[in-house]
């Protein structure tokens, strides 16, 4: 199998030069012409990506994968190690995973100009219009955000905006004003714990919160969004800027009860996708509030995530078992942080900063785009050598839809920023 796509890939790539090829003009008709596109930041270490291979690379798993995804009642998850295709979960209120394939078709629309992928996008999107009433639990803003969320923003489907702020407002019934935050998840779910739970993770569904109080929600909407990242920042965190996966508040006088993990490898470790949630949940608060506060913070957890990596700037699944060699590889947590880095950079005002987040940008998403991590070739995925969550058996060396979801995004943010230039 593995030689069969690697013959597939370069057939791509050659067919793809031949431009008097009619197929070739057939097919992409409908696409602006491609100009060079290369990344590249100058300071004492060069670094540079071929941005426009890697986007081409996306778009060539795209052509593999989404003809073989056809049942709407499913959606992509994981590819399992030694395997090549997507393995379907079922699309369910407590699957907190739906709404990232969705995500990664409205970015494929938004980086190719490729008019079949925002078909595709609105097919997968407009089947989870129910889960905008979800109140038992956080992820519905992982849920509906990047589908409903790029679909208003890049497919310009105005029609979405409601469906966003009714998902907004459900998921401010979770917020607990005795303790500042959004309860993460049920006690039922997770009996380790009795009262309120919160979760690094949380700091993502913010946006959710953020985007409806600009687009016509109400005003709470903003304000539950800042003070859920105040309180995450006082409590959540280490003096060292690292971050706990799991806290457990008392309901009533708010008072933090334990401090704990559910993926990492110890309570006290520092879990290598808890960090990265916090890099792009404070960079995000930031870009939302323009409060400088979070700009300090965003960039000291930055800083602290920075000075952990390995020289492939790709974490160990969580940084306090990375000194094992035969401990796994978490590419989600490098993705994530990649697409983070790359507003990150456009905020701060120091040049050197600017260049620093920038270049470690570029780092990373060569390091992703390169034979050891990508899956073109091999799967039917962007990415290889994620972990989900080992300490649970879970997840191990993998492919994960939502590492391919925050790689796609850097990519697009990338692409964006260079066509600024």
């Amino acid at each position: 199998m593995k030689n069969h796509l690697n013959v597939i890939h370069s057939a791509h790539f050659v067919i793809k030069n031949l431009s008097l090829i009619g197929l070739l003009i057939c097919t992409f008709s409908c696409k602006e012409p491609k100009k060079e596109l290369v990344a590249e930041v100058v300071t004492n270490n060069k670094v540079s990506i071929d941005l426009e291979k890697q986007i081409d690379d996306c778009e060539f798993q795209l052509e593999i994968t989404v003809p073989k995804l056809t049942d709407l009642t499913k959606h992509p998850r994981l590819i399992e190690t030694n395997e090549t295709t997507w393995e379907q979960v079922d699309n369910d209120e407590l699957i907190w995973t739906s709404g990232f394939y969705p995500g990664i078709l409205w970015y494929a629309y938004n980086i190719t100009g490729n008019k079949k992928w925002k078909d595709e996008a609105i097919k997968r999107t407009e089947v989870f219009e129910d889960y905008k009433n979800i109140k038992v639990h956080h992820d519905i803003g992982f849920m509906m955000f990047p589908a409903y969320g790029n679909g208003f923003i890049i497919g310009d489907k105005k029609e979405y905006k409601d469906i966003l702020i009714t998902s907004a407002n459900s998921l401010a019934t979770r917020f607990n004003p005795n303790v500042g935050t959004i309860k993460s998840w049920s006690n039922k779910m997770h009996p380790r714990w009795k009262q309120h739970i919160t979760i690094i993770d949380n700091m993502l569904n913010l946006e959710l919160l953020f985007w409806a109080a600009k687009n016509g929600g109400d005003k709470k909407l903003y304000d539950i969004a800042v003070k859920h990242a105040e309180t995450t920042m006082k409590n959540h965190f280490r003096t060292d800027c690292t971050s706990w996966h799991v806290l457990e508040y008392d309901s009533i006088s708010g008072a933090v009860l334990n401090r704990h993990t559910k993926q990492g490898y110890a309570d006290d470790s520092r879990w290598s996708r808890g960090q990265a949630w916090g890099v792009y949940g404070y960079t995000m608060v930031y870009k939302e509030t323009k409060d400088k506060k979070f700009l300090d913070f965003a960039q000291k957890l930055t800083n602290k995530y920075l000075s952990l990596l390995p020289e492939d700037m790709v974490p160990c699944w969580d940084f306090d078992v990375a000194n094992n060699p035969k401990e796994e590889k978490d590419a989600s947590a490098a993705a994530i942080v990649a697409s983070a880095l790359i507003d990150l950079g456009t905020f701060v005002e120091k040049k050197e900063d600017q260049e620093r987040y920038y270049n470690a940008a570029l780092k990373i998403l060569k390091s992703l785009g390169s034979d050891k991590y990508s899956g073109v070739g091999k799967t039917d995925s962007f990415l290889l050598h994620s972990t989900g969550a080992k300490s649970l058996g879970w997840e191990i060396d993998v492919a994960l839809i939502y590492a391919d979801y925050y790689y796609i995004e850097a990519l697009s943010r990338l692409k964006t920023l260079q066509e600024q230039k």
